[in-house]
């Protein structure tokens, strides 16, 4: 399953009309925009130590892009732990699969599907999923700083198919609730992750919920406008508020993206290697668990299922 092929279907039966049909929108403007730093087929386009700041929840965000070439870089990515966060994985080309025995499920995650993993007291991952035999696979893996009420709770993964997730127009609503379309995710309140897919020449508005002054969008393919040129490998910030955001696909493919809006997180970042947490005390609390699950993980063994994943481990 590629991101081609679905997300063509998914847009077809919406009209684009031409450029010069629209009034010029009142832009909100862009504040922040990187293009990450890349190590072989991930790059870095957001950290808890650097946008992270900014856009909290939202604290980390990774855009992987590999070939068939470059995919075995990524399978060689170690067991890792977490605490204090959710990841979010969405592959927008080509396709993974999930193999999760305590849970008795198994499939395809490709466009529009979504690996939801809150970590919350302690968890262990990274090998959860493995590349289909597909020639190209590209997505983005989101870490959400989680509440207080959340940040050392129980552990939960779910792997949630694209035919499970609804659409609001060109959105794939991800996490949150848009335009009348509640993600399945069991994610916090407060929070929209959109996947969208707009084709040449469309122009599409997200106005964000009440309260959520936290906007951001990463462009995988294409190009954008939104009152400023945006190019395929960056994330931009826009300034805060509830202002409207719009975009137009200004490039001559369709343009394909994730935007997060969100009620800001109230609380400092207080951060570990792979953790996140609220305060110094919840941190430690975080770490302690994962060396315990590290301790019990080793003693475990090999635990790769016939597919060739290895499952979270909590």
């Amino acid at each position: 399953m590629t991101r081609t092929s679905t997300s063509s279907a998914a847009v077809a039966h919406r009209t684009v009309d031409a450029p010069d049909t629209y009034p010029a929108p009142a832009a909100r403007r862009i504040t922040h925009r990187t293009r990450g730093h890349g190590h072989g087929p991930i790059t870095r386009l957001m950290s808890p130590s650097d946008l992270g700041q900014i856009a909290k929840p939202f604290v980390f965000l990774d855009l992987f892009d590999a070939d068939k070439r470059t995919v075995q870089a990524m399978a060689n990515m170690p067991l890792h732990p977490h605490s204090g966060i959710a990841t979010v994985t969405v592959p927008i080309e080509g396709a993974f699969h999930y193999d999760d025995p305590a849970s008795g499920s198994a499939g395809t995650l490709g466009y529009g599907g979504v690996e939801w993993a809150r970590a919350g007291g302690g968890m262990w991952h990274g090998k959860e999923l493995s590349a289909a035999d597909v020639p190209r696979i590209q997505g983005f893996q989101l870490w959400l700083a989680l509440p207080a009420a959340l940040e050392n709770s129980e552990q939960e993964s779910r792997y949630i198919e694209a035919q499970h997730l609804r659409q609001a127009g060109p959105a794939h609503v991800i996490v949150g609730h848009h335009q009348g379309v509640q993600s399945p995710v069991p994610a916090p309140d407060g929070i929209n992750y959109l996947l969208v897919t707009l084709q040449p020449g469309e122009r599409w508005t997200y106005q964000p919920p009440a309260g959520h002054s936290v906007g951001w969008l990463a462009l995988a393919q294409g190009r954008l406008d939104a009152g400023a040129p945006i190019d395929a490998g960056e994330m931009v910030v826009f300034e805060h508020g509830e202002a409207a955001i719009t975009l137009e696909a200004s490039g001559e493919q369709n343009a394909v993206f994730v935007l997060g809006s969100a009620v800001p997180h109230p609380h400092p970042l207080h951060l570990g290697s792979y953790s996140v947490h609220t305060s110094a005390q919840a941190l430690q609390a975080g770490e302690r668990r994962i060396a315990e699950l590290g301790r019990k993980l080793r003693e475990a063994g090999d635990r790769r299922t016939a597919s060739g994943t290895i499952p979270v481990f909590r």
